[in-house]
């Protein structure tokens, strides 16, 4: 079966609107940031694949870890007849899913949701080409926006992995857990991948590598913007860095300028003092009942919670009401 033509609900001009915004109210900030969802074009995508396969990393193969063990059971107690990733990318560890569906039989169609039409055209044919009878129906949209844009009917399972769910602060996780609620139906599924808080010497070197790449990703974005909006950064004139914070237990990945400079972009002009640092991403890492809490507030019941052996990372199975 070949995958069904994308649904396209997110618009080039739409993406560029939303970078310029971004950018004019995190550079004018006080405190100067970005979201972190800017690094990913074609070059930043491939960067972070490298950095899923670096030693230092993690959580990519704890949370493959946890979804090779368990896939069979979320199958099994799911029962789901359609399948939705957010944030698909390639679609990688959701195949581990797909063949334990495949395997127990049920499974009718399977929804990948991206802002990027290029990954999914390509993770969408590769799939309808390897589960033949699969349901392919890529939806070209941000998972912040379009849930509303989700199939309906049918025993649904959201599937949202990789600790994405860690860049969003506090306000912005409450806000996309009651949207995803709401968007599905009582008795509907979401499984959940979160990384968890451990000792700071595991966590900080998975975003600041021997190798370096890391850093690469992250001035990756000013790359982005340069391209994108005409600015000038020099990326070269900014460090990475990647700093924990016990507060609010996540790390953050920031770039500091190594000299004073002025950048222009759109129709600002940047002032960065020496030292000066702009945030780039936030990535918390949760406590299994804080997760559970999160759920419970936005309509969820938390059935299951797995973790990998050496407990790095989270997998919750939660149920709609």
């Amino acid at each position: 079966m070949t995958a069904e033509p994308l649904e396209i609900y997110l618009e080039e001009r739409e993406v560029e609107r939303d970078l310029r915004r971004d950018v004019r109210a995190g550079l004018s900030a006080e405190e100067k940031w970005l979201p972190p969802k800017w690094f990913y074009d074609a070059r930043g995508s491939e960067l972070f694949e490298e950095i899923t396969r670096l030693p230092e990393y993690y959580p990519t193969r704890a949370e493959r870890a946890v979804l090779a063990e368990r896939a069979g059971d979320v199958a099994a107690l799911t029962g789901a007849k359609t399948l939705i990733e957010l944030g698909s990318g390639s679609s990688e560890k959701t195949r581990l899913l797909l063949d334990a569906f495949t395997r127990r039989g049920g499974l009718g169609t399977f929804v990948p949701l991206d802002v990027s039409v290029s990954a999914l055209e390509a993770s969408t044919a590769q799939i309808a080409a390897d589960y033949p009878g699969l349901r392919v129906r890529g939806i070209v949209g941000d998972f912040t926006r379009q849930l509303d844009r989700l199939p309906t009917g049918g025993r649904r399972l959201v599937v949202f992995l990789g600790g994405t769910i860690g860049n969003l602060v506090p306000a912005e996780r409450a806000e996309f857990l009651a949207a995803t609620s709401a968007a599905l139906e009582a008795g509907d599924w979401l499984l959940l991948g979160t990384d968890l808080v451990k000792d700071p010497s595991v966590i900080v070197p998975a975003y600041d590598d021997a190798a370096g790449v890391t850093a690469e990703f992250n001035r990756n974005v000013l790359h982005v913007i340069n391209r994108e909006l005409g600015a000038d950064f020099d990326p070269a004139a900014f460090e990475h860095v990647a700093h924990w914070d016990p507060e609010h237990e996540w790390i953050e990945m920031r770039l500091r300028a190594r000299r004073a400079m002025r950048v222009r972009v759109l129709d600002l002009s940047v002032e960065f003092a020496v030292g000066e640092e702009l945030r780039t991403e936030v990535s918390a890492k949760f406590r299994p009942a804080g997760i559970a809490a999160e759920l419970a507030a936005a309509g969820f019941t938390a059935t299951e919670f797995w973790t990998d052996p050496e407990g790095l990372f989270g997998v919750t199975l939660a149920q709609a009401g």
